[in-house]
């Protein structure tokens, strides 16, 4: 399959070499773009130097609409139109191993159109995470699988491979959410479609150079919207 990583940035560039090189080492032959909210650290320029070593890297520079649900919009449009067969998704601060994408990509091609890569399932994990990052993390994807009636893990992990069907099956480009819920509703509508999704073990580990953008309003958006769903959800049936 024709495969590229879809990989959002803001502030990046002290990660953007060490994760360009550690895909290239697992996975030569997956494709990237780079999706950068117009840094101001310059990671977009240090994306499009790399590729001088490690071959083309395509970098799109977003200067208005910015967010982690925009920055995917955006570039799930782009891998579509340019016309790959598996999309992955990840995060830029080596959170996320590449070492896992081939097997997320085995799992394509053998019948699963949605690949999450979890964090609780049976040998999965998180490292170097505060306790409260891990009580919330683990309690939000609690109550986002009870009140959402999703037999998914890991609802928030934002490691995932998809088939380009799936993908447009679920039409991120309609979405509306930001965040961590931005993450939420691609995987409510993959399973309300009736998707094939397949949860794969990872360790998320906690970032070692630049700054997280988690934020309060984030995990308020995101139990809101979650909520939201669910009784609009109880009130149609």
């Amino acid at each position: 399959m024709r495969s590229v990583v879809v990989l959002p940035t803001f502030n990046e560039r002290a990660n953007i070499e060490r994760y360009v090189r550690a895909l290239r080492a697992a996975a030569p032959d997956v494709e990237l773009l780079v999706v950068d909210d117009d840094s101001p650290d310059g990671t977009a320029d240090a994306a499009r130097a790399l590729a001088a070593e490690f071959g083309p890297i395509d970098v799109m520079v977003r200067t208005e609409r910015r967010g982690l649900g925009e920055a995917y919009r955006d570039g799930f449009a782009r891998a579509l139109a340019s016309g790959y067969d598996a999309i992955v998704s990840m995060d830029a601060d080596l959170s996320h191993d590449p070492v896992v994408v081939p097997t997320m990509l085995d799992l394509l091609g053998g019948g699963a159109e949605v690949v999450v890569g979890s964090r609780y399932v049976d040998g999965g994990g998180t490292a170097n995470w505060p306790v409260h990052r891990r009580l919330l993390s683990s309690w939000g994807n609690r109550y986002t699988r009870s009140v959402l009636r999703i037999g998914v893990r890991d609802c928030t992990s934002g490691f995932r491979a998809y088939r380009a069907e799936a993908l447009r099956t679920i039409d991120p480009g309609s979405t509306q959410a930001e965040g961590y819920a931005f993450l939420t509703e691609i995987i409510r509508r993959a399973d309300r479609a009736g998707l094939q999704i397949v949860e794969t073990p990872i360790t998320f580990v906690d970032r070692t150079a630049g700054t997280s953008k988690m934020s309060g309003r984030i995990v308020v958006e995101s139990m809101w919207r979650v909520t939201r769903w669910a009784l609009t959800g109880r009130r149609r049936r």
